[in-house]
């Protein structure tokens, strides 16, 4: 069966499901389908003014009404249908399929953790390696699109994880750190920043950062924070820095008596803030559990994964449907004139 024999292209609503090659004006045809009917009334009142008349003599009784006269209207009827469909036609009904093709554009993100000795303090519970460890365990499992590796460090600094999107992997990774990894005592920042940048050099991501998390000062490694910060930088990566724990006195294990035992913990926080200047990123400071957890949360925020998005619109016209019946509905007026039920006076 051809397409256009049905009726279901004149129930309204395959009319809403329309667009309109028209659009935003269609709605001005409409109003012209809808002012058809008076235009057939007002070519009714100007025949009945000026038709041609022919004077009969006949009784009363003789008149009356026939219901046969009434099938002098069809013709006009089917032209209007004629004209509405035309109309319909020049409003261009179509309908468009949309796809949407989107591409992610992952970014590489490499974690620097400090696993030394001072990590094992207990201000933030039950200590601030394992506290720094659930928050990144988290923040990671957000990193849908994202490759991120990490770089542990004390007194040295290692990889301890290839840029990577298997999330598993990275989670235990995360999970197996612990004190005593890295021998070497101390704190090389600047180590792990060279560390991070060789193995983000390598990356074709357009973006790529360095999240660094550490509790002291740097006193290790056979580069400085700041010359570290400045490589980074020149190859394109952004730095931010955390700050974790308290200065002064800080919980940490228990002597041989079972008693807390307290040391003198000190931040270098100026160094921080300049290798984020530096990076261009931020310095963040943590000295509880829940401030940790929202520094992430706002790194999360900052690197949001770009998402390019782009949108095809197959685009198929119906005006055919309605042109087609328009023709019809034309042909069939021609027919109709040349039969009984036209008033030829009318003509």
């Amino acid at each position: 069966m051809p397409e256009w024999l049905s009726w279901k292209w004149f129930v309204p609503d395959t009319l809403r499901e329309f667009e309109w090659g028209t659009a935003p004006y269609h709605y001005y045809y409409f109003l012209a389908i809808m002012l058809l009917p008076t235009l057939y009334l007002f070519r009714w009142l100007i025949h009945f003014r000026h038709r041609q008349k022919l004077e009969l003599a006949l009784l009363e009784s003789q008149v009356r009404d026939d219901p046969w006269a009434w099938l002098r209207h069809i013709p006009s009827v089917v032209m209007l249908l004629a004209l509405a469909m035309f109309i319909l036609a020049l409003a261009r009904p179509q309908r468009a399929n949309e796809q949407i093709e989107r591409t992610l554009e992952s970014i590489d993100i490499v974690l620097c953790i400090d696993i030394s000795e001072s990590m094992q303090a207990e201000d933030l519970r039950p200590n601030r390696l394992e506290a720094a460890k659930e928050v990144a365990r988290k923040f990671v499992a957000g990193r849908t699109q994202d490759r991120i590796g990490i770089v542990i460090f004390s007194g040295e600094a290692y990889a301890l994880s290839p840029l990577t999107t298997d999330r598993n992997s990275i989670d235990s990774y995360l999970k197996e750190l612990s004190f005593g990894m890295i021998s070497e005592g101390g704190t090389a920042i600047g180590s792990a920043l060279g560390v991070a940048t060789v193995r983000l050099k390598e990356s074709d991501a357009k973006t790529r950062i360095i999240i660094l998390l550490s509790d002291g000062e740097s006193n290790a490694g056979n580069i400085t924070p700041e010359d570290a910060a400045r490589l980074a930088f020149s190859e394109g990566i952004r730095i931010y820095t955390i700050g974790i724990g308290k200065e002064g006195r800080v919980p940490i294990g228990k002597n041989i008596f079972g008693e807390t035992r307290y040391v003198e913990n000190s931040m270098d926080e100026t160094t921080l803030r300049q290798l984020a200047a530096i990076g261009e990123g931020q310095y963040f400071r943590a000295q509880d559990n829940g401030a940790l957890s929202e520094i992430f949360n706002r790194i999360d925020r900052y690197e949001k994964t770009p998402i390019k998005e782009k949108r095809f619109r197959d685009i198929k016209d119906y005006y055919h449907i309605y042109l087609t019946w328009g023709i019809i509905f034309l042909l069939l007026w021609l027919l109709l004139k040349s039969t009984f039920v036209m008033n030829a006076l009318e003509d």
